[in-house]
This record gives C-alpha cells, sequence and structure tokens, in this order.
C-alpha cells in the first residue's frame, strides 16, 4: 500500500459503512453493519495505521447515504486496486460497468473480459472484491436468474437489489 491511509465510518439508514483509502484511491467499502465497532474490525487491520479523515470522504459519504436511502447515485471514485491480481482487476472493472438497478451474468462479465471460459473464476473474483457498492458485485447473478453467491449473504444481496429496483421504479 501507497501513501498515508485514511478511513471514516458512518452511519446510514441501512446501518454503519467504513471506507479505507489511500493516496490512490478506495481500498475497502464494508456493506453495512450494526455498529461503528464491527464496521472498523471489518476494514481490518489496515485501519489501525489510517488516519481518520472525515472531510476527505465528505463526497462519498453522503453517495452512499443517497443510495443506502433507496436513491440512486452513482460512484465514479478513482480505486487502488494494487493489491488486486490483474484477473480480478479486469472482472471488477467490467463489473463497475453494469448499470444501476440492473444485474448481469457471471458469463456475461466472463464475456466482457474475453474470457467466456472463466464464469466460476469471475464468482471467485467477486467473491473477494474489497469494494463492496462501488464495485457492484450484488449485479452480478447466474445464468439463469438465480442469485448465486454473495460475500455479504445473500439477504442483503436480496436487500441491495431490491433498493435499487425501487429506487427506478
Amino acid at each position: 500500500m501507497s501513501g498515508e491511509l485514511k478511513y471514516i465510518t458512518f452511519n446510514t439508514d441501512m446501518g454503519w459503512v467504513g471506507i479505507l483509502a489511500s493516496a490512490k484511491g478506495l481500498l475497502d467499502t464494508t456493506l453495512p453493519q450494526r455498529s461503528a465497532q464491527e464496521t472498523h474490525q471489518l476494514l481490518g487491520e489496515s485501519v489501525n495505521q489510517a488516519t481518520w479523515s472525515p472531510r476527505l470522504f465528505d463526497d462519498l459519504m453522503e453517495r452512499l447515504k443517497v443510495y443506502f436511502s433507496g436513491r440512486k447515485a452513482a460512484f465514479p471514485d478513482e480505486l487502488d486496486l494494487s493489491g488486486a491480481t490483474p484477473f480480478q482487476r479486469e472482472v471488477w472493472e467490467a463489473t463497475r460497468l453494469i448499470p444501476y438497478g440492473e444485474t448481469r451474468s457471471y458469463l456475461w462479465v466472463a464475456e466482457q473480459i474475453k474470457k467466456p471460459g472463466a464464469a466460476r473464476a469471475v464468482g471467485q473474483a467477486l467473491g473477494r472484491n474489497p469494494l463492496a457498492v462501488i464495485v457492484p458485485c450484488h449485479r452480478v447473478v447466474a445464468s439463469d436468474g438465480t442469485l448465486g453467491g454473495f460475500g455479504g449473504g445473500l439477504e442483503m444481496k436480496r436487500r441491495l437489489l431490491c433498493l435499487e429496483a425501487s429506487a427506478i421504479s
């Protein structure tokens, strides 16, 4: 990790969310949790070397609050994917192309990165996504439309998809 790390935890309509970033961009975001302490723990050991920086994240914090309140928000933020493999980077960048309120299959993501036989590997890469919502892996479903897996649990995946569907209807 390069540069000084910065972080914040804050409350949204769905629970506490955390953000960790380097000078290059976002490193980690959490899904909503019941407490600030849980969120802090989910940000991992790196947060112990990070500086509390609420002003740095004002804009992103506001957009995440809007998102978790059920309104449409965009996340064009710079990412620091230096800890990811080249394959993970490709998968995560392709996943960022999925429009708000829509879903795509693991096969679709694999085809976007020109590796149509890698749908299972796409799922594994998405399972390691440290940037919940910013890299919207919750929008990736199985080819038959079932939810597939999700690091935050299937109930959270269902909630995020319903949140987005209600915002556009």
